[in-house]
């Protein structure tokens, strides 16, 4: 079945790169971006997985934590990260699941059959402290991923996640953000001083600070 936003995102308890985990406990407190890749040794996904490896400062400082998955076994991805280094200039410093048993891929429906019948599709799944996950993004094979994209998108699910606020079309930190229209004018202005309203139900705000 497929995940929803809004959804708890399945635990599992499993092999990695990094030993065993339980997810939930592994991320305890913290977001995550758990990210699936059709096998090991793939072109893209070796670039995939080298820069995110170099994005680590600022996942931290988001305190989001990355982890990835294949159908592959722990003992294909020891290998494969070496690769990974020398390819990429930079070590794999987060886990990569084995999941040779699909455990993983049939919990977050990682199969498609349109796709291929075994392998796991291009899928990201963002997943907040709470364990909801908070975005879904399935990408074909042939075209890797933006992973600065992702970023964008970590930074606008925090932002609003509990100030009534909503990014619009292109938003990066720093631009104006819009009042949410379940808020009214006078609490509008309460809460994030004055606001421009080309129209009465667009109000744009400057991002909060805090």
């Amino acid at each position: 079945m497929a995940i929803r936003l809004g959804d708890e995102a399945p635990n599992f308890t499993i092999d990695t790169t990094d030993g065993e985990i339980n997810f939930h406990d592994w991320k305890d407190g913290s977001w995550a971006v758990l990210f699936s890749h059709p096998k090991d040794y793939t072109p893209v996904c070796t670039t995939e997985l080298g820069y995110t490896a170099k994005l680590k400062g600022e996942f931290d400082a988001r305190n989001v934590k990355a982890i990835a998955v294949s159908v592959d076994s722990v003992e294909s991805h020891n290998g494969w990260v070496a690769d990974i280094e020398e390819t990429q200039g930079t070590a794999v410093n987060f886990p990569i699941i084995g999941d040779p048993d699909r455990t993983v891929a049939d919990l977050y429906d990682m199969i498609h059959p349109n796709a291929d019948n075994t392998l796991t599709v291009r899928s990201v799944f963002v997943i907040g402290p709470d364990n909801k996950v908070k975005l879904t993004l399935t990408y074909p094979a042939s075209t890797g991923r933006n992973f600065d994209e992702i970023l964008r998108v970590i930074d606008s699910l925090q932002l609003t996640a509990e100030k009534q606020l909503a990014t619009p079309v292109n938003w990066t930190p720093g631009d104006k953000v819009i009042v949410s229209p379940a808020v009214s004018d006078d609490e509008a202005n309460e809460r994030f001083g004055s606001f421009d309203a080309p129209k009465p139900y667009l109000r744009y705000v400057d991002a909060p600070a805090d």
